[in-house]
């Protein structure tokens, strides 16, 4: 049953968990979750810790985690002693550091004193609140199942319970936003005192409620011109309040980036468990990419034949990963790093991209600092048109 023994280049990656439950799914959101799977959260725990257990098992060498992320759907459904069973696994199996940042999402509505208090003793040290809005009427819009007020006091509670390093997600360019009330919502989120803000831009993903209504004329999205006024704005007023902005969307105060999410732009090895988790590791030249069955009952009956509950899994190509490196690189401030490029991939980065980034870079679309090619500050509102050079 055993598909292969997994070799990771260096001693450190993260782990990732995903949660597929959810109160309601959301007019936008095309992630792998559902409302009404059926499916008890102590048996999806189960099989997660099973699939945390077997693919430890698989690891050659000794490990250590460094991170630990739940994400969803809603994570903050399952019970506490679920959430420190998960804690323990990647303990006792992955070798947890002590110090590791062990993030939980949350959405108002879904916590209590008393869960956000057995969150805390079961090891999660980082809250990341989907807020999206602190506008009622776009909240309606967003098929959300909070309130504003409800947001807030989330924040508060979570601030009672001890945590110290909360994050909120924020999304702009709704249905009938202006630049005033965007403003206004940013104030707001400023004032709740978070260390850490995410803002996006608003993507509809083909197949959910709000994109069929697009398509339907029944919904009216700002332009590209009032999207990147949004963009501009969210930058200029949060570096104002101490937030930097690190990457494309972003925020945090000094000291309080998220390391996991770090992760993923770095191409550094992570593990995902749980239904339509993704994973990447460096166990072949330029690593690999993986994830699993996104169905919940499939992936536990995988499970409870003694299989990995894994979908599909591909080897990247030298070229693939140059192209990811600066994909992802790009959308952080840090950029790429192209003396790395250079150990990495045996050449310079000009020997690859050379006709490309002659061009980005006489355009002044990137600039270069030492040893680093990074888009400028103001123009991270055009990363799309750049990113897709190297796609």
């Amino acid at each position: 049953m055993i598909p292969r023994i997994e070799t990771v280049s260096h001693t450190h990656l993260s782990l990732y968990i995903h949660v597929p439950f959810c109160v309601r799914k959301c007019a936008y959101c095309d992630f792998a979750s559902s409302a009404d799977s059926g499916i008890p959260h102590e048996e999806y725990g189960a099989g997660v810790i099973r699939e945390m257990e077997i693919r430890a098992g698989l690891l050659h060498g000794q490990v250590v985690a460094e991170t630990l992320y739940l994400g969803g759907g809603t994570p903050s459904l399952l019970p506490p002693d679920l959430v420190a069973g998960f804690v323990s696994t990647a303990r006792g199996r992955y070798a947890l550091d002590p110090k590791a940042e062990i993030t939980l999402e949350v959405n108002p509505g879904t916590v209590t004193p008393e869960k956000l208090a057995g969150f805390r003793e079961a090891g999660v040290n980082r809250i990341s609140l989907g807020v999206q809005s602190l506008d009622d009427r776009m909240l309606a819009i967003l098929g959300r199942a909070h309130t504003s007020a409800d947001a807030r006091e989330a924040v508060a509670l979570a601030r009672g319970a001890g945590f110290d390093n909360l994050g909120l997600d924020l999304i702009h360019s709704l249905p009938g936003q202006t630049p005033e009330a965007w403003e206004e919502e940013l104030r707001r989120a400023i004032s709740l005192g978070p260390e850490h803000i995410s803002a996006y831009g608003l993507t509809l993903e083909e197949g959910t409620p709000l994109h069929r209504l697009r398509d339907e004329g029944g919904l009216t999205l700002p332009d590209d011109e009032i999207g990147a006024i949004l963009y501009r704005m969210t930058s200029d007023i949060l570096g104002a309040a101490g937030y930097e902005q690190y990457e494309i969307a972003n925020f945090a105060r000094p000291g309080r980036r998220s390391r996991h999410n770090q992760v993923y732009w770095r191409r550094q090895s992570y593990l995902g468990f749980g239904a339509a988790a993704h994973s990447f590791l460096t166990d072949t030249p330029f690593g690999r990419r993986r994830y699993n069955i996104a169905d919940p009952a499939e992936y536990l009956d995988f499970l409870a034949a003694g299989k990995l509950p894994e979908e599909a899994s591909a080897i990247l190509t030298r070229r693939e990963a140059m192209a990811e490196t600066f994909f992802l690189g790009l959308r952080t401030t840090e950029g790429v790093d192209t003396e790395r490029f250079r150990e990495s991939f045996g050449e310079t980065a000009e020997e690859v991209y050379g006709p490309e980034l002659a061009y980005l870079l006489g355009a002044g679309l990137l600039e270069r600092r030492n040893n680093r090619l990074s888009i400028p500050d103001r123009l991270l509102v055009l990363s799309n048109q750049i990113l897709v050079k190297f796609v």
